[in-house]
């Protein structure tokens, strides 16, 4: 019984050592430990800075289109026949009601001398009756006084009044008929007019361009067979097509600004001229005509351009680079340099117009000093700064107009193949 008491004893020992070890370890484990700041939030990093800037910025929508003549029309002969000659080419200019085809001839010029001599006999049929009717005019008359005087019967002078009658009938006659072969004399005209093609047409500039030649010569033709195409580039016309995004921004009369790869490095001023009052259902898009004077025709037809809109322009707006822009706890703004403390502070901002480089900040509007703009990935507010040696001559701000870059901006809607 001692041996089995003195056994408990020592298990009860042990039990009690092992609760108080444990208790020991569950009172480190659950003890809350202060956060000390990580020892790499004290080194100070390496900016670079430059300061708010007061710029005159622009609001440009960039588009894709492509270039369309103002005007456009088929020449097509009018009658049937064979083409004798054709005086113009592609590419050559053309002015207004100018020759520039002939048809053969021969069948239209036999039809008019025919007319011609239809309608000389029926001039010398009107003559004749003429001269018809004068002669029973003084029968009549003669007829009269004969009746009067008691001489001439009745009957004869109805006989001479219905002679009378008769020929004036047959003088109407003729003159209907030479009235008849004068319009088929004037048909037979138009129709040999229309073996000599020429242009034609009523607004628009005077002198225009052969877009396209559809026959040669010998070519045997219908009538409204195509021969020539016809092109008013002068000015010409930029189709781009605008959803409802920027449709509702966009005026008549506003000034785009029109570049082709064609021409690297130059620029084409025209004017908003035409706004579709609809949008397509198949791509949700409205099309814009945009009119750029061509006076030595260096665009064409057919030509992929891109075009940009001025919407807005803001002057002495508060500006930063784009650059600098951050993002810190779904907020975006910038990093101040404080060159006092040199540390750097998150300020969040509420943005404006986005041009290129810069960006117009709208909240805070009183926003000033030094922004950084490389090394703010590794930044956090109020953590130390190193400023580069020259950033003292940075410039504070600058009031003059600049016109920003738009290099980097994506095309946002185009033409349809």
């Amino acid at each position: 019984m001692k041996k089995k008491a003195r056994w408990i004893s020592w298990i009860s020992v042990i039990v009690i050592v092992l609760g108080l070890i444990g208790w020991q370890v569950f009172r480190r484990v659950s003890k809350p430990q202060k956060k000390s700041t990580p020892e790499y939030m004290s080194i100070p990093v390496a900016v670079e800075v430059t300061a708010v800037q007061k710029k005159t910025i622009r609001d440009l929508g960039s588009f894709t289109g492509t270039l369309f003549p103002k005007s456009q029309f088929i020449v097509a002969p009018k009658i049937s026949g064979r083409l004798v000659k054709l005086m113009v080419h592609i590419g050559d200019r053309v002015k207004r009601n100018q020759l520039i085809a002939l048809l053969d001839d021969e069948e239209y010029a036999q039809q008019v001398v025919q007319a011609q001599a239809d309608l000389q006999v029926a001039q010398a049929n009107l003559e004749e009756a003429l001269s018809s009717l004068e002669i029973a005019k003084r029968g009549l008359e003669r007829s009269k006084t004969l009746h009067e005087r008691g001489i001439a019967s009745d009957s004869e002078l109805d006989a001479a009044q219905a002679a009378y009658q008769g020929q004036d009938a047959k003088y109407k006659v003729s003159v209907a008929q030479v009235a008849h072969k004068e319009a088929a004399l004037k048909a037979a005209q138009v129709r040999l007019s229309y073996t000599r093609i020429s242009t034609s047409w009523e607004n628009g500039s005077v002198y225009r361009v052969v877009g396209e030649r559809f026959v040669d010569e010998g070519a045997m033709l219908t009538s409204n067979t195509p021969i020539l195409s016809i092109l008013e580039i002068q000015p010409i016309i930029a189709a781009i097509h605008l959803t409802d995004k920027d449709y509702f921004r966009v005026k008549r009369g506003q000034t785009a600004i029109v570049t082709s790869h064609a021409f690297p490095g130059r620029e084409f001023n025209g004017k908003i001229a035409r706004i579709a009052p609809l949008l397509k259902e198949t791509s949700r898009e409205a099309r814009i005509e945009i009119e750029i004077p061509n006076p030595v025709q260096l665009l064409k037809p057919g030509m992929f351009i891109n075009a940009q809109i001025e919407f807005t322009i803001q002057d002495s707006a508060t500006v930063v680079p784009v650059s600098a822009l951050v993002k810190r706890q779904n907020k975006q703004g910038i990093f101040l340099a404080d060159t006092q403390n040199l540390n750097a502070r998150f300020v969040p901002l509420t943005l404006g117009i986005v041009s290129g480089e810069w960006a117009e900040v709208l909240e805070p509007s009183s926003l000033s000093g030094f922004v950084v703009t490389l090394g703010q990935h590794l930044l956090g507010n109020g953590r130390p700064i190193t400023l580069p040696p020259d950033w003292e001559k940075i410039p504070v701000a600058n009031t003059s107009d600049s016109q920003p870059s738009s290099k980097g901006q994506q095309p946002r809607s185009g033409d349809k193949k």
